[in-house]
């Protein structure tokens, strides 16, 4: 098969056309199939039941790396477990645009192979503890994020710390332990597994799989007079499309909605959504030789950490994610605002914070959970003080996942607290934290009822009244989520935010929107 590639990376948001022949050059050489991970996993997900055609032999297609080759400063702290003693899964799927075979050169479009990798998708796959539910959050490819300090535990070279990077360059500084050490640092969510593809074997599995069907509200041609374009050629309506057909799907971009990556995103949610309920219904994925292939490649694809670096663990893993019913799985994208000069992204302050906390939280992004209940209050028995004679510390812990700390916010707020009549309220300059909610910790009985007398006060719900062994008396910690103003305002609202574009997989009825443009 001959496949011309075409849609490059170009500007995230935009629509270019045309361009210079090095900068088609450029994106050629960056362009990835942005979906390849994904399709492993949730292919995993959805042949759970056929677990007994991974053979040994299969063992030896895995590749294996380090989990996280990041500084240990910046580990996100273990998921903890619900009343149940149940911990929640997270894996970090990565699609790298490696040209280290001719397969793969060929596919990518490059003209020279070894070219560095970049994980070009990057999207976070989080089962609940409870496993009655799955959300998976993409971050666009060229965010601009923090990367932390990684070695590569091959060569040993440490690459530096560096600011304001594109996420998809992590992957070239030591491998994917560094893409995992760098959503540790951006979100505080711990990873458990990561799971790489590069996009050699991407057509034979989309053939496996026979066909996964997609739709457009019209006719649509992805391609223009300058040779941009992925060639989909399709009608209006519904169409089961397989091989080069689906790798051209999953890289349209011009064509689809904007003509940005966004779309582009959106278009492969759908795809992964249908490819499941395919999957989990497809009578003819019982063919145990069908199946056999489709394990083949998909091993000779994996790259893993060693946790996950044998198909008994694999099957292991896909026996928890076949525990999630079709209508529970939810994609969502990273909420994210334009760079000053338009060319990159950011994540969206509050918004992708807010997201992130929901992860943290166990929280389902499809609105299905029951109300989380690990806000309860400790029942308080000691009666409080006299405001003027409550020592209060004021810390500042406004920095969050996407947001540094707001400047002299724990002197402004121990102002309020003095004004209010506790006299004795300092502030404490050398702590910076990063807290989402605003806490008031308290270090032993005798101070709990002082601690609900600030609380109450201020307004902060009795469920952030915290007993801490790492405070000496009682601590208003001021979160993120009070970043300004005199007034708190507690955030008790756990629904996914709107700008997360959230799709559910059980959704039959999801549609792309065609570019006028690329009618025919």
């Amino acid at each position: 098969m001959t496949l011309t590639p075409q849609d490059g990376g170009g500007r995230h948001g935009g629509r270019r056309r045309g361009g210079g022949a090095d900068g088609d050059r450029g994106r050629r050489r960056r362009r990835v199939l942005r979906w390849s991970a994904s399709v492993v996993a949730l292919a995993i997900a959805g042949t759970a039941t056929a677990g007994y055609l991974y053979y040994e032999h299969l063992n030896g297609n895995i590749k294996k790396e380090s989990l996280n080759i990041g500084d240990s400063k910046d580990r996100a702290a273990e998921s903890k477990a619900n009343a149940a003693g149940q911990t929640p899964l997270n894996i970090l799927l990565i699609g790298s645009d490696a040209r280290d075979t001719a397969e793969n050169q060929k596919l990518g479009g490059a003209k020279d192979i070894g070219t560095a990798a970049r994980a070009d998708v990057q999207m976070l796959l989080h089962v609940s503890a409870d496993r009655t539910n799955m959300s998976v959050v993409s971050m666009p490819r060229d965010t601009l994020v923090d990367i932390p300090q990684c070695t590569d535990t091959d060569s040993g070279k440490v690459y530096a710390a560096t600011s304001d990077t594109m996420t998809n360059s992590s992957l070239e500084r030591g491998g994917p332990g560094c893409t995992v050490a760098t959503w540790e640092k951006l979100t505080d969510i711990h990873i458990d597994h990561f799971m790489m593809v590069d996009f050699s074997g991407v057509v034979s599995m989309a053939d496996a799989i026979g066909g996964v069907p997609v739709c457009v509200d019209a006719n649509i041609y992805s391609h223009t007079s300058t040779g941009h374009g992925s060639g989909l050629k399709l009608t209006k309506g519904t169409t089961s499309v397989k091989g080069k057909q689906a790798l051209q799907w999953l890289r349209t971009r011009y064509g689809f909605e904007d003509g940005s990556d966004i779309a582009r995103t959106k278009a492969q949610h759908m795809y992964m959504n249908s490819m499941v309920r395919q999957l989990r219904s497809n009578a003819t994925l019982s063919n145990p030789d069908k199946l056999l292939k489709l394990a083949e490649t998909a091993t000779k694809a994996l790259t893993v950490d060693d946790g996950l670096g044998t198909v008994t663990k694999l099957y292991d893993l896909s026996k928890e994610l076949k525990k999630v019913p079709t209508e529970r799985i939810t994609m969502t994208t990273m909420p994210w605002v334009y760079s000053s000069d338009g060319n990159r992204v950011l994540p969206k302050p509050t918004d992708a914070a807010k997201l992130w906390r929901l992860v943290r939280e166990d929280i389902a992004l499809d609105g299905k959970d029951k109300k989380k209940t690990t806000t309860t209050a400790t029942k308080v028995t000691d009666k409080a003080a006299a405001d003027d004679r409550i020592a209060v510390q004021v810390q500042n812990g406004t920095s969050g996942s996407t947001e540094s700390a707001v400047t002299g916010r724990a002197a402004a707020v121990t102002e309020l607290l003095v004004a209010k009549g506790f006299t004795k309220a300092a502030a404490d300059s050398s702590a910076l934290l990063s807290e989402d909610r605003t806490l008031v910790r308290y270090p032993s009985a005798d101070l709990a009822g002082d601690a609900q007398r600030v609380a109450k006060v201020l307004g902060v719900p009795a469920g952030q009244v915290k007993k801490s062994t790492d405070v000496d008396g009682v601590t208003l910690v001021v979160g993120a989520d009070w970043r300004s103003g005199t007034k708190y305002t507690a955030d008790d609202d756990d629904t996914t935010p709107a700008s997360a574009s959230a799709l559910n997989a059980a959704d039959t009825k999801a549609c792309m929107h065609v570019d006028p443009d690329y009618t025919w």
